[in-house]
C-alpha cells in the first residue's frame, strides 16, 4: 500500500479528481487555485531555459560536426511540417464529417476578453518570427525563456566550443556537472507536481465551470477524438514504420501525460521529458535538438484544434466554405500555425490571424470559445507532447543516433515503476 501512494502517478490522478471536485463545489478558490498551479510550471520554467542551453551545447560539442548538426535539424523540422500538415488535414476532415457546429445556439462571447488576442494576432509577420530568432540580448533571452532565442545561441555557442579541441574539455567538464545539478534540482520540483496538477485542474474546473461545457459538448469531444485517432493511428503507423512500440512509449511517459492533464500545460514537463528521451536511447545532441524546436514547430494537437475550430466556427454561423476555400485554410494554417509559437494564449492568437487572413467572418466570433478553450487545452498540450518525443525518437533512428539496449531496458515495467516511486 505504501509503494503506491509514493508512486507519483497515482499521486497525480489523486490530485485531479480533488482538483475537479473542489473546482465544482467550492469555485471561489479557482483563484487560489490558479496561484499554486502557476508556481509550480515557474518552478519547472525556471529549469528550462539553463537545461535547453546546456544539453545543446554538451550535445554539440561533443559531436563536433556541424554538418551533421545542420542535418539533423533540417530533418527535424521536416518531419514536424509534414506531420503538422498531416494533423491540419485530419482535423478538418473530422470535423467535415461530424458537424460539431450544426444546430449548435450559442450566446454571443464577451468581445472585449479577445482584443488582446486580436491585437497580438494583427501583429505577427513571419519575417518577424524568423528575425526574431537571432537574439539582440542572450541575457534577456535566458530571462524571458525564449526558447528559439535560447536554441539559436546554444547552437553557436556549442559549435565555438567544439573548435577548442582539449582546451574546452574543462569547460565541458563543467557544464556536465550544472547539468546533472539541474536534473537533481527537476526530480525535487516534480515531486510537487501533484499539487500543480491539482491547481490547474481546480482552476480550470472553478473559474469556467462544467456547466460551460454542455454548449459545446460536441466539439470537446470531436478534438479529443481527433487526438485519440492522430495518436493511435497516424503516430502509430510512425512508430510501425520505424519499429517500435507506441503503447510501450505511452507508458513510459505516463507520468508526463498526467502531469501535462492537470497543469494544461506541455511545458512543465519539457525538462523531464529531455531526459527521458535521453534515456530511451536518444543521444543527447539529438534531443536537444529535437525537443525544444518541437515545442514551436511540431505542435500537432494545437494542429488539429485550430483546423476544427475554424469549420467548427464556419458552421455555427452558417458559412459555408467551398473545397477551394478550405484548401486556403489548410495553407494558412501551415503558416500561422507557427507563427506564434512559445507565446501565451498562442491558440487564440493563431486562430486569430488565421480568420483575418482568411477573411471568411468577424474575428470577434472566436469569442464563443472562450469558456470551452481551456477544456480542450489539455487534448493539444497532450498530442504535442507525445509527437515531440516520438518525433525525438525519429530523428535519432534515421540518424543511427538510437540505442536499442537502452531503449529495451527503459521500457521493462519493473524499471518504469521504480522510476516513478523513487524519492529524489
Amino acid at each position: 500500500m505504501k509503494k503506491i501512494f509514493s508512486n507519483l502517478t497515482f499521486q497525480v490522478l489523486i490530485a485531479i479528481a480533488l482538483g475537479i471536485t473542489v473546482g465544482s463545489v467550492f469555485p471561489g478558490f479557482a483563484p487560489n487555485a490558479k496561484l499554486i498551479s502557476q508556481s509550480f510550471i515557474n518552478m519547472i520554467s525556471m529549469l528550462i531555459a539553463p537545461i535547453i542551453f546546456l544539453t545543446i551545447v554538451l550535445g554539440i560539442a561533443h559531436m563536433g560536426d556541424m554538418k551533421k548538426v545542420g542535418r539533423v535539424g533540417g530533418k527535424a523540422l521536416l518531419y514536424f511540417e509534414v506531420v503538422t500538415t498531416l494533423a491540419i488535414i485530419i482535423g478538418m476532415l473530422v470535423a467535415n464529417l461530424v458537424k460539431p457546429g450544426q444546430g449548435v445556439q450559442v450566446a454571443e462571447g464577451d468581445v472585449n476578453k479577445i482584443k488582446t488576442y486580436t491585437e497580438q494576432a494583427g501583429e505577427i509577420n513571419w519575417a518577424d518570427f524568423f528575425a526574431h530568432i537571432i537574439p539582440h540580448n542572450i541575457f534577456e533571452s535566458f530571462a524571458k525563456g525564449d526558447i528559439l532565442q535560447i536554441l539559436f545561441f546554444a547552437i553557436l555557442f556549442g559549435y565555438g566550443l567544439s573548435k577548442m579541441g582539449e582546451n574546452g574539455q574543462s569547460l565541458l567538464g563543467t557544464f556536465d556537472k550544472i547539468s546533472k545539478v539541474l536534473f537533481n534540482i527537476m526530480k525535487v520540483v516534480m515531486r510537487i507536481a501533484p499539487l500543480g496538477a491539482f491547481g490547474g485542474m481546480a482552476y480550470s474546473v472553478g473559474t469556467y465551470g462544467l456547466h460551460t461545457l454542455l454548449p459545446m459538448a460536441k466539439l470537446m469531444g470531436a478534438v479529443y477524438l481527433t487526438c485519440f485517432l492522430f495518436i493511435f493511428v497516424v503516430l502509430n503507423a510512425i512508430c510501425r514504420y520505424f519499429k517500435f512500440s507506441l503503447w510501450q512509449y505511452l507508458k513510459y511517459i505516463r507520468q508526463e501525460i498526467l502531469i501535462v492533464l492537470g497543469t494544461s500545460s506541455s511545458e512543465s514537463v519539457l525538462p523531464s521529458m529531455m531526459q527521458k528521451m535521453e534515456a530511451i536511447g536518444c543521444k543527447k545532441s539529438v534531443v536537444g535538438l529535437v525537443i525544444p524546436t518541437g515545442y514551436s514547430f511540431n505542435l500537432d494537437g494545437t494542429a488539429i484544434y485550430l483546423s476544427m475550430a475554424v469549420i467548427f466556427l464556419c458552421q455555427v454561423f452558417n458559412i459555408n466554405l467551398s473545397i477551394g476555400q478550405q484548401i486556403s485554410v489548410l495553407a494558412v494554417l501551415m503558416v500561422t500555425s507557427k507563427g506564434a509559437a512559445g507565446v501565451t494564449g498562442s491558440g487564440f492568437i493563431v486562430l486569430a490571424s488565421t480568420l483575418t487572413a482568411l477573411k471568411i467572418m468577424p474575428v470577434e466570433h472566436i469569442a464563443i470559445l472562450l469558456g470551452v478553450d481551456r477544456f480542450m487545452s489539455e487534448a493539444r498540450a497532450i498530442t504535442n507532447m507525445i509527437g515531440n518525443g516520438i518525433a525525438a525518437i525519429v530523428i535519432a533512428k534515421s540518424e543511427q543516433e538510437f540505442d536499442e539496449d537502452k531503449y529495451l531496458l527503459a521500457i521493462r515495467p519493473a524499471n518504469i515503476e521504480r522510476n516513478e516511486a523513487e524519492l529524489p
